[in-house]
């Protein structure tokens, strides 16, 4: 399905981001496997894991060419884009998959580790998409994948810093839609459930989390690669704007925000009216204030 493009998958050293290497390099597509090699928080750096994927690729006959520069700096970015056009000369399609984890509780959360987690998986979308997006102006085509989350589409503990980044790349996503839909670009995003090694700092302190994790080992990464090979496909060319999740062998369509109520006063609302009359009539709409294990309370199928 993707036999003569050129594709980038940020992040694709492991995990779900190899996988999703693996499989576009399977469908015919020539990959850029980006990796700076760095551990879940970000830290130490090391060239060894996209050249792995890459040398897997070429073993299974395909063709790949590593690249270890950041996400998190636009010039360093531009340089993974950079690397696609001189590698094979063209560029297809990426997905924006690079990320890294810290958790904390929010009243705990320093600076530092907001300011990391949003700079790589926000900006980091955003430097990558950007860097691609006049060339794929140019050439008129081009598909990108971002990779969001439901603990920024539903929600999650200890994730303030993870859960504004995902719920924002979702926001970018459709505004890169919007904005170069005339120029044949397509943008959409993917929510993995899936074992990584992300997920695998997850704290098992309780018999609760280590239930939950039990249940993400059942979901692995080679879930994830088929919707994305679609996605960037000449078979997606209807499918734009859109967030779907995989979860083991299901995939959802999930829902963006729309208006859900209204009320309306002709003189206007005071504080005491809204009290006494918007509020009570909104209640029964109330968006529960839920986790995403809440929502997706069903074992994997």
């Amino acid at each position: 399905m993707l036999e003569g493009k050129v594709v980038i998958v940020t992040g694709s050293g492991g995990g779900i981001g190899r996988d999703m290497a693996l499989a576009m390099a399977q469908q015919g597509a020539k990959v850029v496997v980006n990796d700076i090699g760095t551990s879940t928080t970000g830290e130490g750096h090391d060239d060894g894991p996209a050249q792995k994927v890459v040398n897997e690729i070429k073993a299974a006959g395909g063709d790949a060419v590593a690249n270890t520069d950041t996400v998190s700096d636009a010039n360093a970015a531009a340089k993974i884009v950079q690397c696609a056009l001189d590698s094979f000369g063209k560029l297809d399609g990426i997905v924006n998959n690079a990320g890294i984890l810290r958790d904390r509780f929010f009243h705990k959360m320093s600076v530092d580790e907001w300011d990391a987690v949003i700079k790589v998986h926000l900006y980091g979308s955003f430097y990558v998409a950007r860097a691609a997006a006049n060339h794929f102006k140019e050439q008129e085509s081009g598909a990108m994948v971002h990779m969001t989350s439901t603990s920024g589409l539903i929600g999650n503990l200890g994730q303030a810093n993870y859960s504004a980044a995902k719920l924002g790349i979702v926001a970018l996503s459709k505004s890169i839609a919007l904005d170069m839909a005339k120029f044949n670009v397509r943008s959409n995003c993917i929510s993995p459930f899936a074992w990584s090694r992300m997920i695998g700092s997850i704290p098992t302190d309780t018999p609760e989390q280590q239930a939950r994790v039990d249940k993400l080992k059942q979901m692995t990464p080679n879930k994830i690669a088929p919707l994305a090979v679609y996605l960037l496909s000449e078979q997606a060319q209807d499918v734009n704007a859109q967030v779907f999740a995989v979860r083991n062998n299901e995939i959802f369509l999930m829902s963006q925000p729309r208006p859900l109520r209204s009320v309306h006063q002709g003189e206007g609302w005071t504080p005491e009216d809204i009290a006494s009359h918007a509020m009570p009539a909104l209640k029964s709409s109330f968006v529960p204030m839920e986790r995403s294990g809440e929502v997706f309370s069903w074992d994997p199928i």
